[in-house]
């Protein structure tokens, strides 16, 4: 097995094909995982054009390829997996059989350390360093949408039952509501990230629109169509106007949802509930087979999901000091993060006083 390491613009045309071929038949392999979104050449593309220190490890036996891992590398050899903090799915992508040593690959990458966050399932040599793994709620609607629609009235009938009648409602009270599945005019984007700026900055959240490299990012996604991967901006529409939108990513088999959002002068209809509703159907005719929610606790998750995949995060480390220095600063915040989001009886006062934080940098503004 050989090794090397690629800037974005120096991977072939070539290897960028054998990249997504690998995805492509991923499911067939029994590795479905490795066909999310976050893992194609694409996403890594884009972010290199908005961040320095993004590579490409390839890993080649007979002069083919056989994995890739993209990362982002720190001058001191701290790496990260690419696009992290912002992607769902992080790992090798790598053809049916491979296997590979955790720190060797490290070293032929240059790097004491890699740190990642949603790491997908079945990358056993990088599992066995992490530091938690945590559910991350799937909808599933390879069977169709009325086969989910179904399991879901089942499971949730009060929930469906509510949900429906909201979205007849929102007809009858503000005029025709249209569903675009793929809307490519960028003021509906523009609008998206406004109220979701709004959003985090109502919760007491980071603004993560307030960074640039991200919004340039979700731009980049927009404009970026290949055959087998899209940046999809669905948007419902009310009355001739834009009330919830959602911009996610999408492969042949696998919807990324990514950022959610709406209206508040709408919320008594639940326009959110209803979009997602809407993405379903329509990803289940688009052929999609599972819509990946992403992880994180949110009521809304909950009341959708059909089952949940697992992601786990920590760090591989080389015995560097570099490597123990990094791990020392951002094991205690992750560790500390994690406990109270997953005990309700601290994140419930959290984010309550997160939502009242909120409101007072609203007030002030």
């Amino acid at each position: 097995m050989d090794i090397s390491v690629y800037r974005p613009g120096e991977l072939t045309a070539a290897d960028r094909a054998a990249w997504t071929a690998m995805q492509a038949k991923a499911h067939l392999h029994g590795s479905p995982e490795l066909a999310n979104p976050f893992l194609s050449p694409e996403f890594t593309l884009a972010v290199g054009r908005c961040r320095r220190g993004v590579r490409i490890a390839v890993a080649r036996e007979e002069g083919e390829p056989a994995a890739f891992l993209p990362f982002r590398r720190t001058a001191a050899g701290v790496g990260r997996a690419i696009g992290l903090g912002v992607s769902d799915a992080q790992g090798v992508v790598h053809r049916p059989g491979f296997t590979w040593d955790a720190r060797e690959l490290l070293r032929a990458c240059g790097l004491a350390v890699w740190e990642f966050d949603h790491l997908v399932e079945g990358q056993r040599p990088f599992a066995a360093h992490a530091s938690g793994t945590f559910p991350s709620p799937v909808i599933d609607v390879a069977q169709g949408f009325e086969a989910y629609l179904a399991q879901l009235r089942d499971r949730s009938p009060k929930f469906t039952r509510t949900t429906l009648a909201k979205d007849r409602k929102l007809g009858r009270d503000t005029g025709e509501v249209v569903y675009v599945h793929d809307e490519r005019d960028p003021a509906a984007l523009r609008t998206l990230m406004e109220w979701k700026s709004a959003q985090y900055r109502r919760t007491g959240r980071s603004d993560r629109f307030a960074h640039e490299w991200i919004t340039r990012l979700v731009e980049q996604l927009f404009h970026t169509r290949s055959e087998r991967f899209a940046g999809v901006l669905s948007v419902l529409y009310a009355g001739g106007r834009p009330i919830a939108a959602h911009f996610g990513l999408r492969t042949e088999r696998v919807l990324a949802c990514w950022f959610p959002a709406y209206d508040p002068a709408y919320s008594k209809y639940s326009p959110g509930l209803v979009l997602h509703l809407r993405m379903a159907e329509a990803a289940a005719a688009d052929g999609i087979a599972y819509l990946d929610l992403g992880r994180g606790q949110k009521e809304y998750k909950d009341s959708l999901k059909t089952r949940e995949i697992l992601v786990s995060e920590g760090w591989v480390t080389r015995r560097h000091p570099v490597a123990f220095g990094h791990r020392a600063r951002r094991a205690p915040v992750r560790a500390l993060r994690n406990v109270v989001v997953t005990r309700p009886e601290l994140f419930e006062p959290a984010d309550r006083l997160l939502k009242h934080m909120g409101k007072i940098r609203s007030a002030r503004q």
